[in-house]
């Protein structure tokens, strides 16, 4: 095989890598697919490529960002881990309840999916007209734009995990009054998770209860677990969790 027979297979292979570079855009657009990627492409590339329908629910988009896989893969394990610490230290001091909560906990996350969901605007006219950042995009991520959802979840320290009807306006607290937390609740505090993955703490007791922005369609109220009266305690346990459950994306299919 001569040199310049050489060179070309290696330009060859080196085209074929470069063009093979993709990202996959699902849910409500007009072009679903993979999107082929450029060097240095950006994410209005793909979203103009892709043209997402205009009446879709832009707030629950979502963009599943390849580099922040190994992050999230360690914000699950530790989330995981502080959930079998607290389980372990509710047995040693008589805590069924709280053992039992934790348990059930450990296993919605154990079954939820590292998904690299990366916080962004992503809002097409936004991000054309730069009030949302036009971030680099990687070989391999996605981007969901979902139908918008009829409904708000409740997780955590409750009977059972509930899918309740959305209320316009409604406060994230009123929602409890259909899945009331149990005994083993944290009750001075609800995490509230919008669709597109911010997340705030908000307090729902007499002596800190303060109306903040009430859940869009698609939210998750967290209901967090009391930690603070066992030892070894788990002071950063809810906060990863609504961190970690802020990393899930919305259905791309309504039920």
């Amino acid at each position: 095989m001569t040199r310049r027979t050489l060179t070309a297979l290696v330009l060859l292979c080196s085209c074929a890598s470069v063009s093979q570079a993709a990202m996959t855009v699902s849910g409500q657009v007009r072009n679903p697919g993979p999107i082929a990627l450029q060097t240095g492409a950006r994410l209005l590339e793909v979203i103009t490529a892709a043209q997402p329908d205009a009446q879709g629910y832009w707030l629950g988009a979502a963009w599943l960002h390849q580099p922040l896989l190994e992050g999230q893969a360690r914000l699950k394990a530790g989330v995981l881990f502080d959930l079998q610490t607290l389980h372990q230290a509710a047995l040693a001091a008589g805590r069924e309840g709280r053992a039992a909560v934790a348990a059930q906990v450990y296993q919605q996350v154990q079954a939820l999916p590292v998904t690299g969901r990366q916080l962004a605007v992503l809002d097409p006219v936004a991000v054309e007209v730069g009030f949302a950042p036009n971030l680099p995009v990687s070989d391999g991520d996605r981007l969901v734009y979902p139908p918008r959802p009829d409904s708000v979840r409740v997780l955590g320290a409750v009977a059972a995990a509930c899918t309740l009807v959305f209320q316009p306006q409604q406060q994230a607290r009123d929602y409890l009054a259909a899945c009331p937390p149990s005994v083993e609740a944290d009750a001075d505090y609800l995490w509230l998770i919008q669709p597109d993955g911010h997340v705030t703490r908000l307090g729902i007791a007499p002596w800190n209860r303060k109306d903040g922005a009430a859940p869009a369609p698609g939210s998750t109220l967290l209901v967090p677990i009391r930690s603070d009266d066992l030892d070894p305690p788990t002071p950063e346990l809810n906060q990863q969790l609504a961190e970690f459950l802020a990393t899930q994306p919305l259905a791309e299919v309504t039920p």
